[in-house]
């Protein structure tokens, strides 16, 4: 299968406090967002990648990616007043037949990551990358009191890249727009078309930046990769 991705670049992040687009700032000397295309640059699958960016951004994006000598951006386009719009412009933009969507806010993720999501997607029709939840969950009433526990060894968080079939994942993509519904992620959208979408095991170090906390974060993790120390599991 061919595979093309989707990076996502088009949010504000307000809880960073920045007065610019997070993935702009600067994390181990180069921007948030060069971390991010570089993964995809060093992934063997990936042959193209659509930048989608928040409006006025192009330009800037694009500086960022001729400065890195970024070869397989073949379009930056504006986003979508929503996560989804934004995806589904991206989509569109594509002429791959496999798509990988990639949050621009996760910098520390790796080709190894990317390769794997495409094997599994290739296997089994569609994958997310995503780690086992470490702490006891509870669901609350919505009034401050707890209802229930569910079993931790079944849940996971979520991370990105995610995997999918583009003319699937498009589909999903109208249907949810027809029927108003919301999705916080692009696996949401076939779990509701009753759609199996495979763990792909990922790694705790791939953390979305979003607030400072995370971008100091991210720094030490870099910094114990260049030493070759890896990243916690």
């Amino acid at each position: 299968m061919d595979w093309g991705a989707v990076v996502v670049a088009a949010g504000r992040g307000t809880r960073m406090g920045a007065s610019e687009n997070k993935v702009y700032l600067e994390l181990a000397g180069r921007t948030v967002l060069a971390h991010t295309l570089e993964a995809f640059e060093r992934s063997i699958s990936v042959k193209s990648v659509v930048l989608v960016v928040g409006p006025g951004e192009q330009d800037r994006a694009t500086g960022v990616a001729e400065r890195e000598g970024f070869r397989k951006i073949t379009r930056v386009i504006i986003g979508g007043a929503e996560r989804q719009d934004s995806v589904y412009a991206g989509l569109d933009a594509l002429t791959t037949r496999g798509v990988l969507v990639h949050d621009a806010a996760r910098p520390l993720v790796t080709p190894e990551q990317i390769e794997a999501c495409c094997a599994a997607a290739e296997e089994h029709g569609a994958s997310a990358l995503a780690v086992p939840v470490k702490d006891t969950i509870k669901v609350s009433d919505g009034n401050g009191f707890i209802v229930s526990t569910p079993e931790r060894s079944t849940l996971w968080s979520v991370q990105t890249p995610q995997a999918f079939d583009r003319s699937e994942l498009m589909a999903a993509h109208r249907q949810a727009r027809e029927e108003g519904a919301f999705a916080t992620d692009d696996a949401m959208l076939l779990e509701r078309l009753s759609r199996k979408v495979a763990i792909v095991r990922g790694d705790y170090a791939n953390l979305k930046i979003t607030t400072p906390e995370d971008l100091t974060f991210a720094e030490l993790l870099l910094a114990a990769r260049r030493r070759g120390e890896g990243s916690p599991k």
